[in-house]
């Protein structure tokens, strides 16, 4: 059974450019989309004051027409969960897809993007991989007003080498093959504070690594972990950087001309109580334009 790309729809302008960079997403990966309606325990009332119920099967009902004209071929599928918490309700509906996308709200170039207290809670607690999609522009909330950001060339991974992971590498190798686009895998790090000097020749010369070797460490480690899964891709151009500097900033910068950002998210252990998003990912969440995945893994 070929799970769907399921997307949270609320007829918000961010909602709408999710739904339109899902459709393209779900035709890359040959897979159904599934539009998603969820209706709080007491809904507000809806632009107009009209029922909540026909305005919610109009906003399905012309997005997926619009969906399907505009990508002949494109599966469209629409449902709305009822009666339950909004978090746990796209989380029931990301446990049966391949993929969940979701709206992210823009604030200011300084201030970043606004992810609301919904979006923030499924991210950081589903069970299956999270696209976070904010809009390119304030539409008038027509199916087809409001597009995604435009994209540029490359997929970017932010990976972690001391702590590799399976899921979240290949996630990111089959998103630029699909795309047939470069991959750049940004691997940054900081050295110890104990290393944060250069010992003087009076001193007893150079006791410790330089920055310089252990950059070059870092890259042959980066280099080491790559091999394999550029033999599995071997159509993918891969683009290896191991900067010095915060693991987030490095991203942000890094994700200016990318078409995706890929980000890992460890699973809840037993050792934490509630869902974990980390410092990098919320980083990249907040301040990268544009579409964000959130990979969770062990």
């Amino acid at each position: 059974m070929n799970h769907p790309v399921t997307v949270g729809l609320d007829g918000s302008p961010e909602s709408l450019a999710s739904a339109e960079w899902a459709a393209g997403e779900a035709l890359r990966r040959k897979l159904p989309l599934r539009l998603v309606h969820v209706r709080p325990p007491a809904p507000p009332t809806p632009p107009g004051g009209v029922d909540i119920h026909h305005w919610e099967e109009k906003l399905l009902r012309e997005n997926r027409e619009a969906l399907e004209q505009r990508h002949p071929g494109l599966s469209v599928t629409t449902g709305h969960i009822t009666d339950q918490d909004p978090v746990h309700a796209l989380l029931d509906a990301c446990d049966e897809a391949d993929l969940l996308v979701l709206g992210s709200r823009g604030l200011s170039g300084m201030a970043g993007f606004l992810l609301g207290s919904v979006a923030m809670a499924t991210v950081a607690r589903a069970a299956k991989p999270v696209v976070l999609v904010r809009a390119a522009t304030a539409g008038a909330g027509a199916p087809g007003a409001t597009t995604p950001a435009a994209g540029g060339r490359e997929v970017v991974l932010g990976w972690d080498v001391r702590h590799p992971n399976d899921a979240l590498v290949e996630f990111a190798f089959d998103a630029a093959e699909r795309r047939g686009v470069p991959l750049r895998v940004v691997s940054a790090w900081a050295p110890a504070p104990a290393l944060r000097y250069e010992p003087t020749a009076a001193a007893g010369g150079n006791l410790e690594p330089s920055t310089e070797e252990l950059a070059r460490e870092r890259a042959e480690t980066l280099e080491g972990l790559l091999r394999p899964w550029r033999e599995a891709h071997p159509g993918v151009e891969v683009i290896p950087r191991v900067p010095l500097g915060s693991a987030g900033r490095e991203l942000i910068e890094a994700a200016e001309d990318a078409s995706l950002v890929v980000v890992g998210r460890r699973r809840t252990s037993g050792l934490h109580i509630g869902p974990r998003l980390g410092s990098v990912a919320h980083a990249v969440l907040h301040h990268v334009s544009a579409p964000v995945a959130v990979v969770p893994h062990d």
